[in-house]
């Protein structure tokens, strides 16, 4: 009788942003995490196995999300084409899956990401896996805000979540005043 075991392969790199720097984490040529720097729930030292070893810029998908990243910040792209694979349990997967449901530029609460993912009494739940969100930015947990509009916590900290939502919404409203109105 044989065992088979599968071996998976860790990586990451770091790349510049107007955020600071960001640590990229591929695992088996998917995005499996990105952190920024001081991000609470990140991991903190290079010997960390969530980031594996050192990783090579050119090669996929850091490349993809390096030049995506970019043109995010650039306000050139509003939806992130990347394979992902996050980890997480099986709520925390709902939530995140949840979370790349929120149009860009918008937001929602806590309590309607609960109700969306047919949890509507898990709003805490919620919450607490929102934080543990892996794949920041690309998973765009940024995007939600207390049930009265105001800005709540953030793993990367307030004047990111302040940045980001920021961009999204003069990106989006730059969109919306190009459109030429509909015929009817």
């Amino acid at each position: 009788m044989t065992s088979q075991t599968t071996l998976t392969s860790r990586a990451h790199v770091n790349v510049d942003s107007p955020l600071g720097p960001l640590t990229l984490v591929a695992e088996d040529g998917k995005l499996a995490g990105l952190y920024m720097d001081g991000q609470r729930h990140a991991p903190r030292s290079p010997g960390d196995s969530r980031i594996g070893c050192a990783g090579d810029p050119a090669a996929e998908p850091f490349a993809s999300a390096a030049a995506q990243l970019a043109a995010y910040f650039a306000g050139q792209l509003t939806s992130f084409d990347l394979p992902l694979a996050p980890v997480g349990t099986q709520f925390q997967l709902r939530v995140w899956a949840g979370l790349q449901a929120i149009p860009y530029g918008e937001t929602i609460s806590y309590g309607q990401l609960a109700r969306h993912i047919g949890s509507p009494a898990a709003s805490r739940a919620v919450g607490l896996a929102n934080g543990r969100n892996p794949i920041a930015l690309v998973i765009p947990c940024h995007r939600v805000i207390g049930a009265d509009g105001s800005l709540t916590g953030y793993g990367g900290g307030m004047d990111r979540k302040r940045f980001l939502l920021d961009l999204e919404r003069a990106v989006a409203d730059r969109h919306q005043d190009t459109q030429v109105p509909a015929l009817r």
